[in-house]
């Protein structure tokens, strides 16, 4: 006898589902299954000094959030530098900073490349994500990545910094800690690719 599974990718899009339906209709019938990748080798000798962005490039990612936080980092940090890995043709969010640079889409190669010599990662969506591979891949990769706690991202990388009200100056801050902070992103850094339990092996 065949029995029926739905599969979800995180806890949170099942509870989004079952919302208004009795235990009776799904009881053992439900499954999380989250997206998974494989760990990286990394040397964390080899970080830079790089706050990354990958995704859609739109307001729903939260990109605009992240580029306007970001000049203002830059601008009192000069040592460091900020990268944008992305594209979105219906929307244009253009921000203009010699130290921020705009890559367009890249392969996942290259992408996996910038992330392991990334120190800090953000993903910092306004939307519900229903999981969050951004999140996951910048964890298996060593970053020190802040999200926004929004839908299934805390289950993505659990020892992420969260923003729980998404601002400008809320995101600047974490920024900020991060950097003056350089043992506090080191740990972070450890902490994040220790507990990075989500391979494609597990």
């Amino acid at each position: 006898k065949k029995t029926l599974i739905i599969i979800f990718n995180s806890k949170w899009t099942l509870n989004q589902f079952i919302k208004g339906i009795k235990m009776k209709y799904y009881k053992n019938k439900l499954e999380v299954i989250h997206q998974s990748t494989n760990k990286k080798k990394i040397n964390f000798k080899n970080k830079k000094k790089i706050i990354i962005f990958v995704g859609r490039l739109n307001k729903s990612k939260g990109y605009d959030i992240f580029g306007n936080a970001v000049i203002k980092i830059l601008n009192k940090h000069p040592d460091w530098k900020a990268i944008a890995i992305g594209d979105e043709p219906r929307e244009k969010i253009i921000f203009n900073h010699k130290r921020f640079k705009n890559l367009g889409f890249q392969n996942n190669a290259k992408v996996t490349s910038w992330f392991k010599k990334s120190d800090i990662s953000v993903v910092c969506s306004r939307i519900n994500e229903p999981f969050g591979r951004t999140a996951l891949e910048a964890s298996s990769a060593g970053c020190a990545v802040i999200i926004t706690n929004r839908g299934g991202l805390p289950e993505a990388s659990s020892s992420a910094l969260k923003i729980r009200n998404l601002s400008i100056k809320n995101l600047q801050n974490k920024i900020e800690k991060l950097i003056v902070n350089e043992r506090y992103r080191k740990e972070l850094q450890k902490k994040i690719y220790k507990n990075f339990s989500l391979s494609n092996k597990f």
